[in-house]
């Protein structure tokens, strides 16, 4: 499965950050094409010093290609276009296929 996670910087204002992500972000995120699952959290906590993530998003599809084709899609350039709404911290993404390991 291939993911693609966002990680949110600490906003100037997050009640803001929370309600427009809510009420506004993520059901955008929602109309992604073939994505198969999607989760976010608001409780990042940093392994090591310092917490430097307020909130993080996690899109998982099948594959690279899916991916890439969802963001580049209509519903993934409304997306990416939305985020200068809320995220004033800042936004870091990853993408990535999940390889697993059997021990």
């Amino acid at each position: 499965m291939h993911h693609i996670v966002a990680l949110y910087g600490a906003p100037q204002d997050p009640d803001h950050f929370r309600t427009y992500y809510l009420n506004t972000h993520l059901p955008l995120a929602a109309k992604l094409p073939a994505m198969v699952d999607m989760h976010y959290s608001f409780a990042v906590d940093t392994i090591g010093p310092g917490d430097i993530y307020f909130c993080t998003w996690t899109g998982i599809f099948a594959d690279a290609a899916t991916a890439r084709s969802a963001m580049q899609s209509i519903e993934g350039q409304a997306l990416a276009a939305d985020v200068p709404h809320y995220a004033s911290g800042g936004i870091t993404l990853l993408s990535y296929t999940a390889q697993a390991f059997a021990a």
